[in-house]
């Protein structure tokens, strides 16, 4: 069976469990997902399955039929997961949050919160220049960047203010708490990336890939 599925973050709540008290949790709108695809070793060089979550009309024609050859609805978002055996999936099977679990570990990706540009102490946590001494206007300045005559440049790596957030971000370890089968809710212990509404990955274990 294959062991992920996509889903839009829905919110964080808390929930009281018996023996810890209040514990935060977020909630998930997980699924249903489809598999759309299913890659062999031996045509593809791999092994992995193709899921698809959320219908669209805005899919192009090759996405559009892509998915109509193979009779099955117009799904907006796909993403490859690797599996062990080929024949553990096959085109068009339905996945939702039963997979899951309470007490199950999953590993959940998605995009973190876009913090537009930002200077070195907000985005590298510098501690900033002496607020006394005549610096009047460089207390969040980054300071010298340069080495001197040698090398004689900026070292590539070098950390300076710029674009902050909006990247991949995967937590694991995440505890399943509640499995919602009627609503399609899956909740879990923590926090998860992104803000809400946001796209995520949910796999089963340590969500590492071979």
């Amino acid at each position: 069976m294959v062991k992920g599925i996509m889903g839009r973050k829905a919110g964080m709540t808390r929930v009281f469990e018996e023996g810890r008290g209040m514990i935060a949790v977020t909630v998930i709108q997980a699924g249903p997902c489809y598999v759309t695809q299913v890659k062999s070793a031996e045509k593809d060089g791999y092994e992995a399955v193709q899921i698809g979550f959320e219908e669209s009309s805005k899919l192009n024609k090759p996405e559009r039929g892509h998915l109509q050859k193979k009779g099955l609805p117009p799904l907006r978002h796909l993403k490859e997961l690797r599996i062990d055996s080929p024949t553990a999936a096959s085109v068009g099977d339905r996945i939702d949050v039963g997979m899951f679990d309470v007490g199950d570990e999953v590993a959940i990706t998605g995009t973190s919160k876009g913090k537009g540009f930002a200077g070195v102490v907000k985005r590298h946590h510098f501690a900033g220049g002496p607020k006394t001494h005549g610096q009047s206007d460089r207390h969040r300045a980054p300071g010298s960047i340069g080495s001197g005559t040698t090398p004689g440049r900026v070292l590539k790596g070098t950390r300076m203010a710029g674009h902050m957030g909006h990247e991949q971000v995967t937590v694991r370890g995440l505890r399943v708490v509640r499995v919602d089968r009627d609503r399609n809710l899956l909740t879990v212990e923590g926090a998860i990336p992104g803000a809400v509404k946001g796209l995520v990955l949910i796999r089963g274990g340590d969500g590492q890939e071979e």
